[in-house]
This record gives C-alpha cells, structure tokens and sequence, in this order.
C-alpha cells in the first residue's frame, strides 16, 4: 500500500499570512494523524515565507511519540537545512534542487552533475540516521545514476503528469513514470512521488507499480477548504489503500 504524507505548507502560509499561529501547524498534524495519514512532510524554504525553522522542531518533538507516523523534511542541503535535519532527526530527507525564493519545485536533480555533492550529502544525512531520498525526474537514464550517489529513495516529481491529466499526451507521459519507478525498483531504490497530484489523477498515477509514499499539500489544502478535512482525507487514503490492490 502506498503511504500518504501530508505536507503541511500551505497550512503555515496561511498562519503566516495574519502574523498569528493560527491555524497552529501542530494541531493541523493532529488532525491529519488521527485521520489515519501515514506520515507528515515539510518543506521549509530559506525566506521562511511558510513552513519555519522553529515548526521543524517543534513536529520534530510531536512526532518522534507518533507510532507508525513518518517525518519527511524536504529542501535545499545548503549547511544551515543539513545541520537542521542532524538535530531534528527526521524519518526522512528528501533533497530538492531549489534556488533561493524559488515559488515551487520545478524540477528533479541532475544526479551526474552532482554526483559526488549528492554522495557525501546523503552519507551525511544517513550518519545522523536519516533516510536519503533526492527529487528526480522520471528519466530512466538519471535513475541509471542514482545508485552512485548512495540514496536509499528518489522522489519522482509529478508536475509533468499532473498537468497532462486528462489530455491525450498523459499516456505517454505515465509510461516515463512506469519506466523510471522500475528501473529505481530494479537497484534496490525505494520509489516516493509527489507535485500536482491530487484526488482526480492519483488513482491513474498510482497504477504505477511499487509507489512506497506520496506526499500531497498544496491542493489538498484546497480540497479540505472546499469539502472538508474528514472527507478529503478519508477520499486520499482510500485512493492509496487501493493501490495495493492494482
């Protein structure tokens, strides 16, 4: 069954946005995990426009009591997020390629470019007893690199899925996911995606075989705005827990 992460950004944008904390990003966790979500994301950003420094530690120490609930910090390995996530020890580190004040994630690594900063960066995270995971997207040939570089599991991002869902190109663009995940699957790499996807087009993506955990915020924010968290939630794990059964 494929595990369904929450990410918690948009959540943090909105307490942001009022300069109070609320909606409290702790308590939204709460909410979600008693809902039944596998596992809580996070990506802080170095304008600390949403997600801050200070909630990482603070799900950090709410989560590390939460049986059978992951910790997926994702960012930039610039020193001051690597010496963050050695202190908060979460489940998982995801590493994205993003620039300073980038508005979204926007593309995967290019693991032959950097190859050797992606090593000694995972070995790093690994020390601290972390799980590596790197954004890659779904080219086979990148994913032929990736063994390298010491990571346990690629993200693969969505965007280009997502936003072909429902036009005669998706297709063709899901067989790019169908080839990337089993070649990852096939060197022993753990599979992880996420951007874009929400309730509409994650049945079709998860027909990709071996899909250990999606991680979902920005639109289903939207969607528990829209319908409520309760059904939204139990719609997402529903859609997961189906996944086994493809």
């Amino acid at each position: 069954m494929t595990k369904l992460s929450i990410n918690l950004n948009k959540i943090a944008l909105l307490r942001n946005s009022r300069g109070r904390d609320f909606p409290n990003v702790i308590n939204f966790a709460k909410q979600f995990i008693k809902l039944g979500v596998h596992g809580i994301t996070v990506h802080p950003r170095q304008d600390e426009r949403h997600i801050r420094v200070t909630d990482v530690y603070e799900l950090a120490e709410f989560l590390k009591d939460q049986d059978d609930v992951e910790f997926n910090v994702e960012g930039y390995p610039a020193e001051d997020f690597l010496k963050l996530i050695e202190e908060t020890q979460p489940d998982q580190c995801t590493l994205v390629p993003d620039t300073p004040g980038q508005l979204t994630s926007d593309h995967g690594w290019d693991v032959r470019e950097h190859e050797v900063f992606l090593k000694t960066t995972c070995q790093r995270i690994q020390a601290a007893g972390v799980r590596s995971a790197i954004f890659l997207d779904p080219d086979v040939e990148m994913v032929k690199e990736v063994p390298k570089t010491s990571v346990e599991r690629i993200e693969l991002y969505t965007e280009s899925f997502a936003h072909s869902f429902g036009t005669h190109k998706n297709k063709a663009i899901l067989e790019h996911y169908f080839a990337a995940a089993k070649e990852a699957q096939k060197l022993g790499i753990g599979v992880n995606a996420g951007h874009d996807l929400d309730s509409k087009n994650l049945a079709t993506f998860l027909t990709v075989p071996g899909i250990l955990e999606v991680s979902i915020g920005h639109v289903l924010t939207v969607e528990c705005i829209e319908r409520g968290i309760e059904s939204v939630t139990a719609q997402y794990l529903k859609i997961c827990d189906n996944s086994a059964k493809l």
